[in-house]
């Protein structure tokens, strides 16, 4: 008679530790906590992989390959923020307006129009949402890598930065999501976010620096992208494709040395444990697909994996609906509407505050939780499009996620130059209200839709929405993989 679970399909059975005692069906003795929870985790998709009990600076140490490869690609969010802070503040530079302003004041003078800045903002959306909700297409059938050079090569090409730059912010916290290890991988998404405003301190920098300089000058600043750009090639050349994709499609030997690749230099790193825990994980989620017909890719809008769609959607919403738009794309020009003398030095102090608790938000994220910083601040946005979706499906809802942010932002960036344009509407600082009345319910949402992810694997995350927890109880719930932890801990003891 085999000896094998009978609660466990063949493809699960390696999850159980061969020194643990095989149970027989004919077999009257409960078996032991140990295979009870091997055998509920490998049901479930779960399986331990020897590291959840690493701190996260013992993690950092144990694994600096690994940590030093998603370090390099939060640099790329730096040339995201970059030119996304580039094009709202270059409209108040003196060159710029005397080269492109269409409008005259009373007075002589020549200021852009509103209809000016409205497409100047809006093409940039747009071609970011060409980007999210194509490049997924790629992503899924071609890898993660081939998805970095083609849009590298649209960030070439100054007419499709804007899509370029959607399917850099699609693609990089997925990869990070799929790369990191469970209790860093906050750091590292929250990392981007910290390169993202590092990028957007350098616009406004830059564009100090020329009016000290060459007021006229605005070209300049625009050159300074391609030094950013040749860095990204570098470090997308020298990255591995993402094991947990390639593990999707099959490509088992190419997975292993992917493996091996990010975690090289770790003593006693198990590459077949750790692929079989990446399989099991693919294979549960196919299963439960397969189940309830989800198997496509708009099945994002579907059951729970809409939920999960909506949650990834939620925090970057918010934030435009916060006022990003304008305390971000058109800061410069709205404290130089208001009439502050230097919008310049004004944005630079902001963007160090910003800086500096980016800093403060990298070192706390896997210790406090992501739950309780998005809720206070939406800082982490980011964060939640590569964590909260499946890996089925992650390169879908990270876009849809991104691009439907970008709707928004296309919204506001036609209203808000005739906002805070003073020869329009001419709102100045009042405009801070209408921001503050549109976000105060997706603030308030918040609280009640965005789960605690810290310390979560994606098969954990699986498991939560799928016994549909309510998520702002999921950092109260114990899931399978937490059980294993628990008995092995007792057992040793």
């Amino acid at each position: 008679m085999s000896t094998t679970q009978p609660w466990l399909s063949p493809r699960k059975t390696w999850l159980i530790n061969p020194r643990w005692p095989s149970i027989k069906k004919s077999s009257t003795k409960p078996p032991p906590p140990r295979t009870l929870a091997g055998s509920e985790a490998a049901a479930r998709g779960q399986g331990v992989g020897g590291y959840e009990e690493l701190t996260p600076w013992q993690t950092i140490m144990k694994f600096k390959m690994n940590c030093l490869i998603c370090t390099a690609m939060t640099i790329s969010a730096a040339t995201d923020g970059y030119q996304i802070g580039l094009i709202g503040n270059i409209i108040a530079n003196a060159g710029f307006i005397a080269q492109f302003g269409t409008q005259h004041t009373d007075d002589g003078g020549v200021v852009l129009a509103s209809s000016v800045l409205s497409v100047w903002a809006s093409l940039g959306s747009v071609g970011q949402i060409i980007g999210m909700v194509t490049l997924p297409f790629i992503t899924d059938r071609f890898g993660r890598k081939i998805s970095m050079y083609w849009y590298w090569l649209l960030l070439t090409i100054s007419v499709f930065g804007g899509t370029g730059v959607g399917c850099l912010q699609s693609t990089i916290p997925a990869y990070i999501s799929e790369v990191a290890l469970v209790r860093v991988r906050g750091m590292f998404l929250m990392a981007y976010s910290f390169w993202w405003i590092l990028g957007q301190f350098f616009a406004p920098v830059a564009l100090q620096v020329m009016v000290e300089k060459d007021p006229n000058d605005y070209l300049t600043p625009i050159y300074t992208q391609w030094s950013q750009i040749g860095l990204m090639l570098i470090i997308y050349i020298l990255v591995p494709e993402s094991p947990a994709w390639l593990a999707t499609k099959g490509k088992v030997e190419q997975a292993k040395k992917s493996l091996n690749t990010i975690h090289r230099g770790v003593n006693g790193f198990d590459v077949d444990h750790q692929y079989n825990l990446l399989l099991i994980n693919i294979e549960h989620e196919r299963e439960i697909a397969a189940e309830q017909n989800r198997e496509k890719w708009y099945a994002i809008f579907r059951g729970r994996d809409g939920l999960r769609t909506v949650i990834s959607c939620w925090t970057l919403m918010a934030q435009q609906f916060i006022g990003l738009g304008i305390f971000f794309g058109y800061a410069t020009y709205f404290f130089q509407q208001a009439g502050l003398k230097d919008p310049f030095k004004i944005i630079c102090i902001t963007s160090g505050i910003n800086i500096f608790f980016s800093i403060v938000v990298i070192a706390v994220s896997d210790v406090i939780g992501r739950r309780w910083l998005a809720n206070v601040g939406t800082t982490i946005c980011w964060g939640f499009i590569g964590e909260i979706s499946s890996q089925r499906l992650r390169p879908y809802t990270a876009g849809f996620a991104a691009a439907s942010t970008c709707v928004v932002g296309v919204v506001m960036g036609i209203l808000i130059p005739y906002m805070v344009n003073a020869h329009e509407w001419n709102w100045g600082l009042k405009t801070s209200w209408l921001f503050a009345g549109l976000g105060a319910p997706f603030t308030l949402a918040m609280w009640f839709l965005i789960p605690e992810t810290a310390g979560r694997s994606a098969a954990e995350l699986d498991e939560l929405f799928e016994r549909k927890i309510k998520p702002w109880l999921f950092h109260k719930t114990v899931t399978a993989t937490q059980c294993m932890v628990e008995v092995n801990k007792k057992e040793r003891e």
